[in-house]
């Protein structure tokens, strides 16, 4: 579908959205359009591969619709680093101790930007932003032909929803908001807040692991296996750990990232187990795989776009970030979202979420004129089709009959289903 690079003026350039549908199995009420996260993954291919990422029931009545949002995908994706350069991008130091690392740092820094400008050329830089996206989604609701958008919004997601919301209040016909970041949060204090839901997200991964048969950890405290974690980063910070695979480091920043990614769903963390037990004998290589999954590494060393895309949404939506040479302005974005004049929006909180702690949700049920929370106590990132049927069916009677639940708190099922895959980015780069 093609839509205005710039809305301000429309009789301009034009650039093109990639959607997919999934068309409804039975009676239809409408489209469901669906944003998976981010910012930088790609809804078609997520839709194309979680075909299962809503109920029987909603597939029966509704068009499941997605989309590459603009820069994403294959929307007029932003283009920067060559792969070679991005293995070494990936590498940087994420906690620069000397003068040397954060001059590095800074070189590779500006490198990216550079290489941002030149290949994708800052007039579309400039308009990849969540506002534009937010326009980008009225239109797609248009050509649907639903007079009316229902929406759900996974991560980053529930920004873009509830910019919508608050721009288009009127044209909300329901929408559910998963792993809700708060819009009015600045950046520092969105980190901050994140960095203390990967340590809780870890504290629970250690408990769930000193319950099973292949954990790594000797001493089955929590206290003695943070500690054994951290000296794990500082020996890799020191020297790369070995690597059977390719010639690529595994450094600090490799396992970190192996580390948080892995975070994001319990079905992970069988595998992390795995990764840091040969990693505590000296071999990275199993840790450096799972850095690859979260980078968006291929088996063939090319990488989609997703971490490129997210710089650049980042960088004009928080110009405040990791963006200081980035070579276009960009616009404060945080601000508090109300949406008045729109219907009851649900808010979905998982309490040991790691990228989006559940204070955001809270702040955000709180700042929508018509917001109700509904609580997932449970690991992992995001709530929906993760395995609570009590958190499914509210989600699903919703959004069939746009009547909002009360406010309710779940769990999950003690032999939980099939789970979707969800993407793992979030707004602001690990």
């Amino acid at each position: 579908m093609s839509v205005p690079l710039d809305y301000a003026h429309p009789e301009g350039d034009r650039i093109g959205l990639s959607m997919v549908r999934l068309p409804a199995t039975g009676r239809k009420i409408g489209s469901l359009v669906i944003n998976f996260g981010g910012p930088g993954a790609s809804g078609v291919d997520t839709l194309m591969q979680s075909k299962d990422v809503v109920s029987p029931a909603v597939r029966e009545h509704f068009d499941v619709v997605s989309f590459d949002p603009r820069g994403v995908g294959g929307s007029s994706p932003v283009h920067c680093m060559k792969p070679l350069d991005l293995d070494a991008y990936f590498t940087l130091d994420p906690t620069p101790d000397t003068e040397e690392e954060v001059k590095r740092q800074e070189k590779w820094d500006k490198e990216f930007a550079k290489s941002c400008a030149k290949r994708s050329g800052k007039k579309l830089l400039a308009h990849v932003g969540t506002v534009d996206a937010a326009r980008d989604m009225d239109v797609i609701r248009a050509a649907l032909g639903d007079q009316k958008l229902t929406y759900l919004g996974f991560s980053y997601g529930t920004y873009l929803g509830s910019l919508y919301a608050d721009m288009y209040p009127n044209r909300v016909r329901a929408m559910v908001l998963d792993g809700a970041e708060d819009p009015a949060q600045d950046t520092d204090d969105f980190v901050r807040d994140q960095d203390r839901g990967f340590a809780l997200a870890t504290k629970s991964f250690l408990r769930n692991c000193f319950k099973t048969k292949d954990c790594p950890f000797e001493k089955h405290s929590v206290k003695a296996a943070v500690k054994r974690l951290d000296r794990l980063y500082d020996r890799a910070d020191r020297a790369p750990l070995r690597n059977e695979y390719d010639a690529r480091q595994v450094t600090e920043a490799v396992v970190r990232s192996a580390v948080e990614y892995s975070m994001y769903q319990t079905a992970t963390w069988p595998r992390l187990r795995k990764a840091l037990a040969e990693a505590f004998k000296g071999d990275g290589t199993k840790l450096l795989l799972l850095a690859d999954e979260s980078n968006g590494r291929r088996p063939n060393g090319r990488y989609d776009n997703s971490f490129e895309a997210l710089m650049a949404i980042n960088c004009v939506d928080h110009p405040e970030s990791p963006c200081p040479f980035w070579p276009v302005k960009g616009s404060r974005m945080p601000k508090k979202v109300q949406a008045k004049g729109a219907p009851p929006i649900v808010v979905v909180g998982t309490t040991r979420d790691p990228a989006t702690p559940y204070k955001e949700a809270q702040a955000l049920a709180r700042q929508l004129e018509h917001g109700v929370l509904l609580t997932n106590d449970a690991d992992g990132h995001t709530g929906y089709r993760r395995g609570s049927s009590c958190l499914d069916s509210k989600i699903d009677a919703y959004l069939l009959t746009a009547k909002a639940p009360r406010p309710a708190t779940c769990k999950p099922d003690k032999k939980p289903g099939k789970t979707h895959e969800a993407d793992t980015a979030t707004r602001v780069s690990a």
